[in-house]
């Protein structure tokens, strides 16, 4: 096992990943902009190093500078995290140019599975089915059009690269696709650096399934089942459950299949997740591939009983996985909110200092945090500041749990989107399992 890593994140991930570390007796370099300096991770590492100002341009997207103090600290491999630079191919490539492992896959495939377009044709290759649209970027608006045309609206406009939802967007005629095409095309120019575009048919009242995979480097495959992230917000993940109560048996086996026929294309390496629809009438698309860890990785972890950080850096090591798909048994139901600080009514970012910070405590209720009290929420980063995640013998039981600990869930200084998620969790369709994409839109007031 590595003797030493650095940790190129911040926030929640930063201090779980550092938390599997020193269970393995593996030590931690962390880094930190000004905006961070008093932050939990820093606390956790066991040296931490300055990389800039508070902007992520200026500090956690400096890659020379990482690697600089990677270089310093004699550091064996980086793991990224989320977000930031664990997507990042070029990243990857220096970490292997310095001689340092990149906790994660090949800088190819990140590469390769960034662009959308590109990963909707190596899947349209290696026999994984794809929601109907371009396997091209579309050159202009017009051509936009005249395609929407031959596959009948409602379309989506998705960006190539990126995600989180930017250059996303549903329309449903020539002049509101003509008007998205502009506006999205000069977003994610100027979000990602590459405007190009493409459309896929929009599947209505589908489900978000993702499968989770670890694969190492001797050609072994794991299939850690599947999450429902299906409760998003303007195609931003609320709340995640492992495992989905609408897949069959056979559906089931399908997404272990495309998973598996997924990697064996990509030779992927490390922990990977391949996002799918699942349409109302039964069928599986594959929708992208996230070649990181995933921020509801912690209901897999919950459900298999697997450490999903302490696998990465195993297979990161060289070492090959010990357990098969036939040794995963589930017998839990998991449930992860995503705590934002933000105003309830607008959902606009509510930084500042948390005067009080009460959390509910029970054998089935896991936190994954890098706030407390006293500390200040900077308008710096993403507005995530914790993870609730509870766990119970049926999703039933989980829900109810879930209800308690949220009433007992006390932020005090910032404004959260707790009431949201209160809100959420007993509306009965939610309880009923009825949770498509379009879930908040047909049933909360935004």
């Amino acid at each position: 096992m590595f003797e030493k890593i650095l940790v190129a994140n911040r926030g929640e991930i930063a201090c779980r990943i550092m938390r599997t570390c020193k269970a393995l007796d593996v030590r931690t370099v962390g880094i930190y902009s000004e905006a961070d300096r008093n932050s939990l991770h820093v606390q956790m590492a066991d040296a931490a190093h300055l990389v800039g100002p508070p902007p992520v341009a200026q500090s956690y997207l400096q890659m020379d500078r990482i690697l600089e103090i990677a270089m310093q600290e004699q550091v064996q491999a980086i793991h990224p995290g989320y977000g930031l630079l664990s997507e990042n191919p070029e990243f990857a490539k220096k970490c292997a140019q310095a001689g340092i492992v990149f906790i994660g896959p090949q800088a190819d495939t990140i590469e390769q599975m960034g662009n959308k377009v590109n990963a909707r044709m190596a899947m349209k290759h290696a026999g994984v089915p794809v929601v109907p649209g371009t396997l091209q970027p579309i050159a202009d608006a017009e051509t936009a059009v005249r395609f929407a045309n031959e596959i009948g609206y409602p379309v989506m406009v998705k960006a190539s690269a990126g995600g989180g939802g930017i250059g996303m967007q549903a329309v449903a005629d020539d002049d509101s696709l003509r008007k998205a095409f502009a506006a999205n095309t000069k977003r994610v120019q100027a979000y990602f650096g590459d405007g190009s575009m493409y459309l896929e048919k929009y599947l209505e009242s589908t489900r978000h399934i993702e499968a989770q995979i670890l694969a190492d480097t001797h050609g072994n495959v794991l299939f850690l089942w599947e999450r429902e992230c299906s409760i998003q917000r303007r195609h931003q993940k609320i709340l995640e459950e492992a495992p989905s109560t609408i897949l069959t048996a056979d559906q089931r086996e399908q997404l272990r299949s495309m998973a598996r026929n997924a990697c064996s294309a990509l030779g992927y390496v490390n922990a990977g997740t391949i996002e799918c629809l699942l349409d109302p009438q039964g069928y599986l698309y594959f929708l992208e591939m996230n070649t990181r860890l995933q921020v509801e990785h912690p209901v897999t972890e919950e459900i298999t009983g697997l450490d999903l950080v302490a696998w990465q850096l195993r297979i990161a090591n060289g070492e090959a996985l010990t357990i098969k798909d036939e040794d995963i048994s589930v017998s839990k139901h998991a449930i992860e909110c995503r705590i934002y600080a933000e105003r309830p009514d607008t959902f606009l970012p509510s930084p500042g200092t948390i005067t009080s910070f009460k959390r509910p405590a029970a054998p089935w209720i896991r936190h994954e945090l890098a706030v407390e009290s006293g500390m200040t929420v900077t308008p710096f980063y993403d507005p995530m500041i914790a993870k609730l995640i509870v766990t119970g013998d049926t999703r039933n039981q989980a829900i109810e749990r879930l209800q308690h600990a949220l009433h007992a869930y006390q932020i005090a200084g910032i404004h959260t989107n707790v009431p949201f998620l209160q809100t959420l969790v007993i509306h009965p369709e939610f309880q009923k399992g009825n949770t498509t994409t379009d879930f908040i839109q047909r049933h909360m007031k935004q």
